[in-house]
């Protein structure tokens, strides 16, 4: 027995010992592949405003993570795409009227603050795209909230909207009038086409449903999150709507309008920050929906998806602990 024959059988490595083509970056390039119908209607409906966003916050995202793990002396991991993905959903999540600058600064705090101080891909324990999201809507609620109509196009470089053409073009989504009881003037075919005001990557509710059914085929994701999360959702807004904005109607607005599609399939499906078990993503996806509905109800903001998710995540340990399966044999103590 040769010295590279001993080595081979004396290495030692943790669990688990399962090996496997498929890694992170083929993982993440579907994802970006999925994500991708959905920037096109975006630069369609908006115009290419969009696209400079987007561009903008994958660039910045890519940097921050080179430049940190550069900084810190780490081994480099831009090209597993986790970043590109962070990118992507960070621009979906914001208006096309939203400054340049903006996406920079959530960029530095989705990879610096939220995933790189805790340690690099797979440590976070929040989703870096959604926290970002709401650091900036806590910082610039103004700037987050300026939804512009659909084919108002903005200025692709100018780097703030003037307040003139904000004025003009800012809208608000259907959650608005759906959260004071009424049913909103866009019906239930505007929202599933995406001909809506929102942000860049949530107005189209049936390149979302598609795309998210394409990382179900592909095995990037399963079906127990969203379909807990949409169908806890629906359940609720049938049974007890708003208002006198009941019905049928009021259900489809509340799962088509805003970022429950975006967040179902996009960020709540997150591998680190999702459980690992079907009985815990179960759990999660009815949590999502639970508190997604309240805070549309019942909180100062229409919205409740990035709020639902985040808090969430913070169970994912313990949903994991709950339902993890018992070895073979095992008895009870």
């Amino acid at each position: 027995m040769n010295s590279n024959t001993e080595n081979k059988f004396l290495t030692m490595t943790a669990s688990p010992h399962i090996k496997s083509p498929i890694k992170t970056r083929n993982i993440m390039a579907d994802v970006v592949i999925a994500l991708m119908p959905a920037l096109v209607w975006a630069i369609y409906v908006f115009g290419f405003r969009a696209l400079t966003i987007t561009a903008i916050s994958v660039v910045s995202c890519v940097a921050f993570e080179y430049l940190y793990r550069k900084l810190m002396k780490k081994s480099n991991t831009i090209s597993d795409l986790s970043a590109v993905v962070t990118g992507i959903l960070l621009a979906y999540s914001l208006p096309v009227s939203t400054p340049l600058w903006i996406p920079i600064i959530g960029s530095f705090f989705a990879i610096v603050i939220v995933k790189q101080l805790y340690g690099g891909i797979g440590k976070n324990i929040i989703n870096p795209a959604l926290a970002a999201r709401v650091f900036l809507f806590v910082a610039y609620p103004t700037e987050l909230t300026a939804f512009t109509e659909p084919g108002k196009y903005l200025s692709p470089f100018a780097v703030n909207v003037s307040k003139a053409a904000s004025d003009i073009t800012a809208g608000a989504t259907p959650l608005v009038d759906l959260k004071n009881g009424i049913i909103p003037d866009a019906d239930i075919t505007s929202t599933l086409i995406g001909n809506i005001p929102g942000t860049i990557g949530e107005v189209s509710a049936t390149i979302l449903i598609l795309t998210g059914i394409y990382l179900m085929i592909r095995k990037v994701i399963t079906w127990h999150i969203p379909v807990t999360y949409i169908a806890t959702v629906a359940l609720i807004t049938l049974v007890l709507p708003l208002g006198n904005a009941g019905g049928v109607s009021f259900m489809l607005l509340q799962l088509f309008s805003g970022g429950l599609m975006l967040g179902a399939f996009f960020m709540a499906t997150d591998y680190v920050t999702s459980p690992a078990t079907s009985v815990g993503r179960i759990i999660y996806g009815v949590g999502c929906g639970l508190i997604t509905v309240f805070i549309r109800y019942f909180g100062g903001y229409p919205e409740g998806v990035s709020f639902a998710i985040l808090i969430m995540n913070l169970f994912v340990w313990y949903l994991d602990k709950a339902t993890k399966p018992k070895a073979f044999g095992g008895a009870k103590k």
